[in-house]
């Protein structure tokens, strides 16, 4: 068999491929971890690649298949796993030292679907520290670095999900999205992210940041493969307290001219020219699809980005509490009980999850919590009702995903304000719990890639899909 392109690959050509006997799953995860061998050691995208198991697990499909089994679409796809997402007796690190030496007990609900459906498990990815960060620069286990321009960040904070999929080192894989960490890094790297309607894919087993705000989901090369994947992880889940019924999702949309409404104004004041253009030419051939264009108002949504960076912190502050030195991870003695305490966290956590920590605990004190947490709660809901009213008038809001193309590495490491900036396209579906979605739009003068996103109505995944089909075929 001649050496697999896997570039042109995608689950659906892969599934057929498999079915005809073209190649098996044990020849096709061979190609990746061949890909991966060759290219991971620069990029550091992957921080533990999953060799022996990987081949047991493909091998397992090819022996169902020879015996005339009916499988599943995505039986023999590898896929690539974001580090905050637990796979049983697997190493999960969240891209932290604290928690070194720790094992996954259990399955993510994600995992075990994607295990039922066949799926072969290469690897865990590289990503920010806890999920906090906007570049993947801010991991214990060092930076990883956009395909594209390896001199540049891939995004995050699920950049090396991202990079997996750019630089064809796994056909699909899962990260987390909490404030843009999925979409960010797809427009990044030119890739397909989508992040769920908030509930219709289980948290369970996902390392929690801010646990109103997170969400797990797939990035893939086309629309089609992300939405085959969702579809495999999407569903109710007892263990997860914020799961949503399977009936809740929306039917699939039948409309062919969708309505597209455009925050003009908001749009024009936090993006530079080259963007701006992009976006404009990316609007143009949603309309050359057949779709209508129409400028909107979202009165509250210039304070996104600050209310998002104050409910965050805060629940990230609460979350990162269980990480003591005491039950599990890193371990550092000191004087006493406080001392262990106070050298694990000093030693085990980064520079930027202190900061979040600090932040977040200050905004929750007893002197404060009404003047920032509870006033960020308000405005919330304020930016709530603005998307709710304006998906009333229209199926989908489109924005650029990011304001710029992939910056380079250690350009804004000094400058934390500036690295926040990089969410403000993306943290109203987060705060709003909206499902939203960023397709590769183009790229720039300097060849980077850029990113259009669109957002939905909650449940109304089918739309977003139909609008980057449509996108991508013209």
């Amino acid at each position: 068999m001649s050496k697999l392109n896997l570039e042109d690959l995608t689950i659906t050509k892969a599934a057929a491929a498999m079915a005809q006997g073209e190649f098996t799953a044990s020849q096709l995860t061979a190609a990746y971890l061949e890909r991966i061998g060759e290219r991971n050691e620069n990029l550091n995208a992957y921080l533990e690649v999953f060799t022996d198991q990987a081949e047991e697990e493909a091998a397992e499909i090819d022996q169902k298949r020879e015996r005339g089994e009916e499988l599943p679409l995505l039986a023999g796809i590898p896929v690539a796993v974001k580090d905050n997402i637990l796979i049983e007796g697997r190493s999960v690190s969240a891209g932290s030292k604290i928690l070194a030496g720790y094992k996954a007990s259990y399955d993510a609900a994600a995992i075990a679907k994607l295990r039922q459906a066949g799926a072969v498990f290469l690897g865990r990815t590289n990503m920010d520290e806890f999920a906090m960060g906007s570049s993947t620069e801010n991991s214990a286990f060092g930076p990883t670095k956009n395909s594209h321009d390896e001199s540049r960040v891939p995004g995050g904070s699920s950049g090396g999900s991202a990079v997996a999929i750019a630089a064809d080192l796994a056909l699909v894989s899962l990260g987390s999205d909490t404030g843009g960490s999925i979409r960010q890094p797809a427009s990044f790297c030119g890739v397909v992210g989508l992040k769920p309607t908030y509930g219709l894919v289980s948290r369970s087993g996902l390392i929690a940041m801010a646990s109103s705000l997170d969400q797990i989901g797939p990035f893939a090369k086309t629309v089609e493969d992300a939405e085959l994947v969702f579809d495999a992880i999407k569903g109710r889940d007892d263990k997860d307290a914020t799961s949503l019924p399977d009936d809740f999702h929306g039917a699939q949309t039948t409309k062919k001219e969708l309505t597209i409404g455009v925050p003009r104004s908001f749009l024009e004041k936090n993006l530079a020219s080259n963007t701006l253009e992009n976006f404009q030419k990316a609007t143009d051939k949603l309309q050359q699809a057949g779709h209508k264009i129409q400028d909107i108002d979202l009165p509250n949504i210039s304070y996104a980005l600050f209310c998002y960076y104050v409910l965050m912190p805060a629940e990230a502050s609460a979350n990162l509490a269980r990480f003591d030195g005491v039950r599990y991870g890193l371990h550092e003695d000191g004087d006493d009980l406080l001392g262990d305490y106070l050298k694990t966290r000093g030693s085990g956590f980064g520079r930027e999850v202190k900061r979040r920590i600090v932040l977040g605990t200050y905004m929750l004190s007893a002197g404060y919590y009404d003047a920032y947490y509870g006033q960020a709660q308000k405005v919330a809901r304020l930016i709530q009702d603005d998307l709710a009213q304006a998906l009333k008038t229209v199926d989908a809001i489109a924005t650029p995903t990011s304001p710029t193309t992939a910056f380079k590495i250690g350009e804004k490491v000094g400058d934390p304000l500036q690295m926040y900036l990089a969410d403000i396209f993306t943290v109203p579906a987060n705060i709003a719990g909206l499902p939203a979605i960023s397709i590769p739009s183009g790229k720039d003068g300097a060849n980077l890639p850029l990113g259009l996103q669109l957002m939905s109505a909650s449940g109304q995944e089918s739309v977003l899909f139909a609008l980057g089909k449509d996108y991508e075929r013209y």
